[in-house]
């Protein structure tokens, strides 16, 4: 009977071993993220469309995916201020845990960014801040656009429960911050130390590893987003210097066109600019139906220009062109210094190419009529009558200046050089041009 008892304490204690055990297993597996998905998404680089379009692409298949956790890795020395306000409203609508992990730059628009995540951690050579705007010319922007952007960086700040004082000293170099030892006129940067000071960061961390197990999820199984070609070139594409390269080549290729024989060269790096201009740009987004629709437009105006003479349908297809070169956009003001430039590049070749080369080539010479009309190709319009010029005669009727007169038994048509000269007046022709005989009176040589 003991032994029966012993047994059963012994069946009992090891039921109550096994599952503590499980039990321990579970919380360690739980503990570790064991069973959690997790995505890592890049952003790298400069902020622009490109990377907007990728981000909405991740975000939207991790939310698909039911991802447990979302981990941003950011070096990035920031960029357009529309790409960044764009991608911030992105984060602001993403229900998934998110965490900003800074591996070595977040500046400019890239600090903006971070500051959406629920948390941020950085490594140890890692900055973020100093994320003054500055227009594409490199100038400061204007006090509105100063304003506008120090506000966004503050609300940022707020909406991750931060304080904004440190994020609009990012943006406004005049605010002072004397616990920071940094000189009025500079832009706030925070190395990892100052951002966990003041609450920009959760901690310091050398590598992924390491932050997966700090949020724990070095369990968990993860998903490395990568940019497809796609979106590498459009990110490419889409960069303002670029398109400024575009539009140019794209206007020096079509005016070179029209001093070149045939579909050359110059021609097709015209074509293909535009192509690529507009492939970018529907890729990253921004190009829809409407811009190719005006594209197709301003194409056929353009050729039907050279068969209905008078520059009004040229006129209207270039701008067609232009306009959807706008509407392809969410930057006015860069595009259009991109087109200023293109513009006045463009121009100088044109004019330069009409000085040196003129319109006998290329396609020119099929739409320019070059034939004149001269007398040694057979062409007279009023017969020459040079040897008039020295015969004398007698008016016929007065000269008001007009009038007739008789030389060598000939009536001419005749007119005075200006004088009034009665009839029966002895003249000599003096000038010929055409039909335009000029005469003077002789009155007073024959007293």
């Amino acid at each position: 009977m003991k032994k029966l008892l012993y047994a059963v304490i012994f069946s009992m204690m090891m039921m109550f071993f096994i599952g503590f055990v499980q039990h321990a297993e579970a919380s360690d597996e739980q503990a570790n993220g064991v069973g959690k998905l997790v995505y890592i998404i890049p952003i790298e680089n400069e902020v622009e469309k490109g990377l907007e379009a990728f981000l909405r692409r991740a975000t939207k298949e991790a939310s698909e995916a039911n991802a447990d956790h979302i981990i941003f890795e950011i070096n990035t020395p920031g960029g357009a201020v529309e790409a960044a306000g764009n991608i911030g409203q992105i984060m602001q609508e993403i229900t998934i845990p998110t965490t900003a992990f800074i591996r070595s730059r977040a500046l400019s628009a890239g600090s903006y960014i971070a500051l959406f995540a629920d948390n941020i951690y950085m490594s140890p050579q890692a900055t973020m801040g100093a994320s003054g705007i500055i227009n594409v010319d490199g100038s400061a922007a204007d006090a509105k656009a100063q304003s506008y952007w120090r506000e966004a960086m503050g609300s940022a700040a707020e909406a991750g429960g931060r304080d904004r004082i440190y994020a609009e000293a990012m943006a406004d170099a005049s605010i002072d911050l004397p616990e920071f030892n940094a000189p009025v006129g500079e832009f706030l940067t925070l190395g990892p130390t100052k951002a966990l000071e003041v609450g920009y960061s959760q901690g310091t961390v050398n590598h992924r590893t390491e932050l997966l197990q700090v949020l724990g999820l070095s369990g968990a199984t993860i998903v490395e987003m990568e940019i497809t070609l796609a979106e590498t070139i459009a990110r490419f594409l889409t960069n303002s210097l670029v398109v400024s390269i575009l539009l140019t080549l794209a206007g020096l290729g079509f005016v070179l066109e029209l001093y070149t024989p045939g579909l050359g060269v110059a021609g097709v790096v015209g074509i293909a600019s535009l192509i690529l201009f507009f492939y970018g740009h529907a890729v990253a987004g921004l190009a829809g139906l409407e811009v190719f629709v005006l594209i197709i437009i301003g194409i056929g105006l353009i050729i039907a220009e050279f068969f209905v003479p008078g520059g009004i349908l040229g006129g209207i297809g270039v701008l067609s062109i232009i306009g959807a070169l706008f509407f392809a956009t969410d930057n006015i003001f860069a595009m259009g210094m991109s087109v200023l430039v293109a513009l006045i590049i463009t121009i100088t070749v044109a004019v330069i190419l009409y000085k040196r080369v003129g319109l006998k080539k290329g396609v020119l010479r099929h739409i320019v009529l070059f034939d004149q009309e001269t007398p040694d190709r057979g062409y007279v319009s009023v017969q020459e009558r040079k040897h008039l010029i020295g015969l004398k005669g007698t008016t016929v009727t007065p000269l008001r200046p007009a009038g007739t007169g008789v030389f060598e038994g000939n009536r001419i048509d005749i007119v005075s050089v200006g004088n009034f000269i009665q009839a029966n007046q002895m003249v000599e022709i003096i000038q010929v041009s055409g039909s335009r005989v000029v005469v003077k009176e002789l009155k007073n040589e024959e007293e």
